[in-house]
């Protein structure tokens, strides 16, 4: 509909179709209880002529898109994400189209700022632009209240946990950023495994303004013990860093706070980065950490060595600031060292040069962060037979460049 004034001057303030069905969805759902949301979506599509709508989540392990249960959706089994027409919806984040025996198919990307939860999939006789523009709103409008509800709800967590949890796992998981983030000038993505029992593990990012700031950590143990802890070091880095102070001084009050709060023999290993998203430049500071690698045009360039100082917890010295300026399209990639130390009984460790050859071979000019990394991670478990003995966690983030 082309809005235009009237004949007085005054814009026409009229509602449009659009705007109708979309108010329709957003006027009531500040009071709308979380096992309406599907529902109410469900309504608002059938306005438009579609029919069969799935909302379908991603589960934790990051295999499958889980069917959510709701009056006017429909149900069914779990899509893997390899090789099914949601999965390709969902690791590109671009809408696809299947003609089917009584119209087409659409499945739409759940997007909300800048992560990716899932998909919308309706049924439709037939579509236009103008159904596409309403479809992609409406998904939109839906994934930003599901996060919002997200906080007072375990309908969504229940959806996508797809087998028994540890509590280790539970804390962490509630400790967690959202897995990726896409925006103009970066896009970062994470993997954890594993997903249901992870325990020392984590990472935390925060994008303010033009600067992201980024930590990755591995607290020594399992299970409680390691889940603790690693709260304690993530926690301490949020609020160091919300404090606007420099790396090396967020490593020292990481390091105060897990001190003060474990034995001495505990303690957490870290990599602190912060990059400027308008210049790339990239500084860090390790704390015991495997080195991050530095991928350019696809292909592992150089390991990001630096002088390390102590893990935190053990009163390192305040430690040196490294520093790179990364090229657009640059990717970093930071790991824990499960991820490269697993091994069969009496083989090999799998190494950094197998981790190397699969980003070579997985990483390319076509593939999202959120896709590299996921099948970077799923493709070294399935490498190393399945085995996880540790906790296995990576982080790969593109610095996009300006403009």
């Amino acid at each position: 509909m082309t809005v235009g004034p009237h004949e007085d001057g005054d814009p026409d303030r009229s509602e449009s179709f659009g705007e109708m069905l979309l108010g329709g969805l957003l006027d009531p759902t500040h009071a709308l209880p979380p096992d309406r949301v599907g529902s109410a979506l469900a309504g608002a599509v059938a306005r438009i002529g579609g029919r069969e709508v799935r909302i379908l989540l991603q589960d934790y392990g990051q295999q499958n898109l889980v069917p959510l249960a709701g009056d006017g959706l429909e149900d069914g089994y779990p899509l893997p994400i390899d090789g099914s027409e949601a999965g390709r919806c969902f690791l590109t984040s671009r809408p696809v189209e299947v003609p089917v025996a009584d119209g087409v198919r659409v499945h739409v990307p759940l997007l909300d700022g800048g992560d990716q939860a899932g998909v919308l999939a309706v049924t439709l006789d037939a579509v236009d632009e103008n159904t596409r523009r309403l479809l992609r709103r409406l998904a939109a409008l839906v994934a930003d209240t599901m996060r919002a509800k997200n906080g007072y709800t375990d309908l969504f967590f229940r959806t996508r946990r797809g087998e028994p949890m540890s509590v280790a796992a539970e804390i962490q998981w509630s400790l967690l950023p959202p897995l990726a983030m896409t925006m103009p000038h970066v896009a970062v993505a994470g993997v954890l495994e594993p997903a249901y029992d992870v325990a020392g593990d984590s990472f935390d990012y925060a994008l303010n303004g033009d600067v992201l700031h980024l930590a990755m950590i591995d607290a020594m143990g399992h299970g409680l013990d390691a889940a603790t802890m690693a709260t304690v070091a993530i926690g301490a880095h949020r609020h160091a860093r919300r404090t606007s102070v420099e790396l090396s001084e967020i490593y020292l009050f990481m390091d105060r706070a897990v001190a003060e709060q474990f034995a001495p023999d505990h303690f957490v290993t870290a990599q602190m980065l912060r990059l400027d998203t308008g210049t790339g430049r990239l500084q860090w500071v390790n704390a015991g950490h495997p080195a991050p690698m530095l991928i350019r045009e696809h292909r592992v360039v150089r390991r990001l060595d630096s002088p390390t100082t102590l893990p935190v917890g053990f009163g390192g010295d305040q430690p040196q600031v490294s520093e790179v300026t990364l090229a657009p399209g640059d990717r970093i990639l930071c790991f824990t060292d499960g991820l490269i130390e697993e091994h069969e009984t009496g083989q090999e460790e799998f190494g950094e040069d197998q981790l190397i050859d699969w980003v070579h071979r997985l990483d390319r000019a076509d593939r999202s962060v959120r896709a590299v990394a996921r099948d970077l991670s799923h493709t070294l478990r399935r490498a190393r037979g399945g085995a996880t003995t540790d906790d296995a966690t990576l982080v790969l983030v593109e610095w996009r460049g300006r403009g």
